[in-house]
C-alpha cells in the first residue's frame, strides 16, 4: 500500500505521502509534520505539510474524475465499495493498531470503530443501485413532471481526530454511492488511518481522482476548499466555532453544507428507570474513547429518589476501570492532546470549587502524561463549566432533579442539540420526553445509538444535515425538476 504503510506494534516511525489524483505525493516544498502517539509522546510517523497549491491540484483531479465516476452505474460503483469493505474487514487488526497509535483509544475500541466505519461502505453500496427519481402528473392535463436525482458534484470533507476512521467513511461512502468525488482533509493529529483507507480504495479499483487525501495546513487547505467554485458540497465534523467559520467562508460560492458540530448531551435517569441498565448505559455512552465523543453524555440528571443508589453503583463501576496505553487494550487510554487534558482538569477544579463532591477519580493518573482518571462528581451546580460547556473527557457530572418538566427545561437550556438520553420504564413518558427533548438523536433506555442505518446529526447550533441512512445519501444528491408535455 504505497504511501500508507501499516504498522506493527513496535514499528519505527514511517514516512507517509498524501494521495492526490491517484498518486502518492509529498508537499511541493518538502515540508512534513509529525504524528504523535498520545500514550508516550513518541513519533508514529510523518506526513506532508501541504497548503493551498496542492489543494487546488487535488480539486482539479477530483473535478476531472467526476464525469466518469458519476456516469458509472450504481451497481458498478457498489462493486468497488464492497471490495473496499472486504479489504477493511480483512485488515481490521492492522487498521485498529494504526488508529490506536495515532489517537490513543484502547485497541478493542479502535477495532470496533474500524468495523463500524466499514459498515457505512457496506450499507451505501447496497443503496447505490437504488437511487431513483419520480414521475408524476402535472397540475394540468397536458404536462408530465419528472424529478431526477443526480450527484451534486465534487465534494470536500473535513474530519476530526476523535473518530478518525468512521468520521471519514460516514462522509465518503454516501458520496461514492451517489456518484460524487471527494477531497478529504483529516485532522492533523490523526491522518494515518485515513491515508491507509486511500490505499485500500486504490487497491479496490477506485478510479484515480475520485478520492483524495490532503494533509497539512488547516487554514490554507480549508480556505482553498471553501473558495473553490468546483467544490459543490462541504461536509465538516468538528467544533461549532470552526463550523461557523466554514459556514461564512462558503457563502460566496453558495455551497451546500453538512455540519456535524458540538454537543452537550443530557442524560436523564427517572425514578422508574432500570438502574442497572442506566448505569451501564452511562458507562458506554460517557466513557467510550475517554469521553472524547461528540454524542457523549455531558450533563447527567438523576431523580432524587434514585440518586444515591445510582451514584453508588456508578462509582463501583468507575473505580474498577483499568487504564494504560491504548495498545494494552484496557478500559481507558490517554486523552488525545494537552489542550483536551487541560480543559478536563479545569472543569473538574471549577466544579469542586463550586461545591461538587468527588466520588471517584478527580484528577490525573499517577502514570502522568495525558492519562486522566475517570471521574464522578456529585451535586454539580448548573452554572459549573461542566454543565455549560462540552467537556470532551471522562468526567461524569451528577445533578439532582425532582420533576419531569423541570428536568426537560434544564436539558434544553443550551444552544446545542446533538444527542440526548433518558431512562424510564413508562412507555407514555418515553414518547413524551423523546418529543420534548431538543436533540437530533435520542437514546431511550440505551446508551449506544450510532448506526449506518440511522440519520446522525443535530439541531440548533449542533449542525445542519444528516449523515447515515437515506438522509445521508440525499445530502450528496441534487433534485432536478423536468417539466414536459404529455404529447410531443
Amino acid at each position: 500500500m504505497s504511501g500508507a504503510t501499516m504498522l506493527d506494534r513496535d514499528a519505527r516511525p514511517a514516512d507517509h505521502a498524501a494521495f492526490l489524483g491517484g498518486s502518492w505525493e509529498q508537499a511541493d516544498d518538502g515540508r512534513t509534520m509529525a504524528v504523535i502517539d498520545p500514550a508516550d509522546g513518541s513519533t508514529v510517523g510523518t506526513v506532508p505539510y501541504m497548503g493551498a497549491t496542492e489543494t487546488r491540484r487535488a480539486v482539479e483531479a477530483a473535478h476531472a474524475a467526476f464525469p466518469g465516476w458519476s456516469a458509472r452505474s450504481g451497481r458498478d460503483r457498489a462493486r468497488i465499495m464492497r471490495r473496499m469493505f472486504d479489504l477493511i474487514i480483512d485488515r481490521q487488526d492492522e487498521l485498529a493498531l494504526l488508529l490506536t497509535r495515532e489517537q490513543g483509544k484502547p485497541l478493542g475500541q479502535a477495532r470496533g470503530e474500524v468495523v463500524y466505519g466499514a459498515s457505512y461502505l457496506e450499507w451505501y453500496a447496497e443503496e447505490a443501485p437504488r437511487i431513483r427519481g419520480d414521475i408524476m402528473s402535472g397540475a394540468h392535463d397536458d404536462k408530465t413532471i419528472t424529478i431526477l436525482r443526480q450527484p451534486i458534484g465534487t465534494t470536500a470533507a473535513i474530519t476530526p481526530w476523535n473518530f478518525p476512521f468512521v468520521s471519514v467513511t460516514r462522509k465518503l461512502a454516501p458520496a461514492l454511492a451517489a456518484g460524487c468525488t471527494q477531497i478529504l482533509k483529516p485532522a492533523p493529529t490523526t491522518p494515518l488511518v485515513a491515508l491507509a483507507l486511500a490505499g485500500i480504495a486504490q487497491e479496490a479499483g477506485l478510479p484515480d481522482g475520485v478520492f483524495n487525501v490532503l494533509t497539512g495546513d488547516d487554514a490554507a487547505i480549508g480556505g482553498a476548499l471553501t473558495e473553490s467554485r468546483d467544490i459543490r458540497l462541504l461536509s465538516f465534523t468538528g467544533s461549532t466555532a470552526i463550523g461557523k467559520l466554514l459556514y461564512r467562508q462558503c457563502a460566496d460560492t453558495v455551497k451546500k453544507l453538512s455540519l456535524e458540530l458540538g454537543g452537550h448531551a443530557p442524560f436523564i435517569v427517572f425514578d422508574d428507570a432500570d438502574i442497572d441498565a442506566a448505569v451501564e448505559g452511562l458507562i458506554a455512552c460517557k466513557l467510550r474513547n475517554m469521553g472524547q465523543v461528540c454524542i457523549a453524555a455531558n450533563r447527567i440528571f438523576v431523580h432524587d429518589r434514585v440518586y444515591d443508589r445510582f451514584a453508588d453503583q456508578l462509582v463501583v463501576r468507575v473505580d474498577a476501570m483499568t487504564m494504560g496505553p491504548g495498545v494494552d487494550d484496557l478500559d481507558q487510554g490517554p486523552l488525545a492532546n494537552r489542550a483536551v487534558f487541560d480543559k478536563v482538569a479545569r472543569h473538574v477544579v471549577d466544579a469542586v470549587e463550586g461545591g461538587a463532591h468527588v466520588l471517584a477519580g478527580g484528577g490525573p493518573d499517577a502514570r502522568g502524561g495525558l492519562f486522566f482518571r475517570p471521574t464522578v462528581l456529585a451535586d454539580v451546580a448548573d452554572n459549573a463549566l461542566l454543565n455549560c460547556e462540552e467537556t470532551f473527557g471522562p468526567v461524569i457530572a451528577l445533578s439532582r432533579f425532582s420533576d419531569e418538566d423541570e428536568v426537560i427545561a434544564r436539558a434544553n437550556d443550551t444552544p446545542f442539540g446533538l444527542a440526548g438520553y433518558f431512562y424510564s420504564r413508562d412507555h407514555g413518558r418515553v414518547m413524551r420526553v423523546a418529543g420534548a427533548l431538543e436533540c437530533g438523536i435520542i437514546g431511550a433506555n440505551i446508551g449506544v445509538v450510532a448506526s449506518a442505518a440511522g440519520p446522525f446529526g443535530g439541531i440548533k447550533e449542533s449542525g445542519l444535515g444528516r449523515e447515515g441512512a437515506l438522509s445521508g445519501l440525499e445530502e450528496f444528491l441534487e433534485q432536478k425538476y423536468l417539466c414536459s408535455p404529455r404529447r410531443l
